[in-house]
């Protein structure tokens, strides 16, 4: 926080979005750079459905005491009208020793506050969910390199294969490794470290069957099946695996971003595709989508061995992309 003066504090903060760790986050980041300035602020929070007019007015209103102050106003969008003007108002000409720090979902209710404090010139701090995977994989590496490390792309993936989608459990295990290694973090890095977690998903099965690694396939399905994972979406991901390496394929030549839009696939499940897709045939694709039909049936309709149905089907889409039977 070094550096950090009163002239550096902006007068009014909003904190648009929805994804809870970020806005924490910001929360948390803002009132520790403020106590940077003067330990002694005067921190209050407040929901806004429940603040009236006359008790803000008083709140940012200068002080007869002096002393820094930082109001966090939560749930802004369910902020009434009359509360609106007037916080509005006063963002046209905040008070210096204020920092006034709004939290809105960012979404249409209440959007007239957030684009009005927009416009008065807030400083705006993005906190909206990240929906795509590649904005995952960048948070990922920005985790990473705000502990102190470095981390590849293929790191990032294998580190959300490992841990899933939630950013606070993304955060965390960004943290651990950042502890616990020296903090360059490569995709074996990863691998290592979460070994058994990385396995225990369909798509690790197969995407190590789709390149013909059957012993990792093999070693992924009974590791997954001995944590517990159920059999019907490790055949789910099988067949999607399959699926998306033929739909891939049959586009023909392409960067993956061309492709992206009339494939209706993200531009990344298309160049992990055509990498799988080497070695196939259109012939041993047919066979392998009739495989993963079989095992599907097999695993929904009960099977006595659902554990046998689906090695049988990681050998069979194994020996189709080698061109053999089953």
């Amino acid at each position: 926080m070094g550096g950090v003066t009163a002239a550096n504090l902006a007068p009014i903060l909003l904190v648009l979005g929805d994804e809870e760790l970020l806005a924490t986050r910001a929360v948390t980041e803002a009132v520790a750079k403020v106590r940077s300035v003067d330990p002694e602020v005067d921190v209050r929070e407040y929901q806004a459905s429940a603040l009236t007019v006359g008790e803000i007015a008083e709140m940012l209103s200068p002080s007869l005491f002096g002393g820094r102050r930082l109001l966090i106003l939560r749930s802004g969008q369910d902020a009434r009208k009359d509360l609106v003007a007037a916080l509005l108002a006063y963002a046209k000409n905040p008070d210096p020793d204020v920092q006034l720090l709004v939290l809105h979902l960012g979404a249409a209710k209440g959007k007239a506050f957030a684009d009005g404090l927009r416009a008065a010139g807030a400083t705006v701090v993005p906190a909206a969910k990240l929906k795509g995977h590649r904005d995952r994989v960048a948070f990922v590496r920005d985790e990473i390199r705000r502990a102190g490390g470095k981390c590849t792309d293929d790191a990032a993936e294998a580190l959300i294969a490992a841990v899933g989608n939630d950013l606070r459990e993304l955060a965390a295990a960004c943290s651990q490794l950042i502890a616990d290694t020296d903090g360059r973090i490569s995709a074996d890095t990863v691998s290592r470290y979460y070994r058994g977690r990385v396995e225990v998903t369909g798509f690790t099965v197969a995407d190590a069957t789709m390149v013909g690694d059957v012993p990792a396939a093999l070693e992924a399905l009974r590791w997954a099946l001995h944590v517990g994972v159920d059999p019907v979406p490790i055949a789910d991901a099988l067949a999607d695996g399959v699926r998306t390496v033929a739909r891939v394929a049959s586009a023909g030549r392409g960067s993956p971003y061309q492709l992206a839009s009339s494939l209706g696939m993200p531009a990344w499940k298309i160049e992990r595709a055509q990498r799988q897709g080497r070695g196939w045939t259109p012939e041993g694709l047919v066979r392998a989508m009739q495989v993963a039909a079989e095992c599907n049936a097999a695993v929904k309709g009960g099977s006595d061995d659902r554990a046998y149905a689906l090695e049988r089907a990681v050998f069979s889409v194994a020996a189709a992309r080698q061109g053999g039977t089953r």
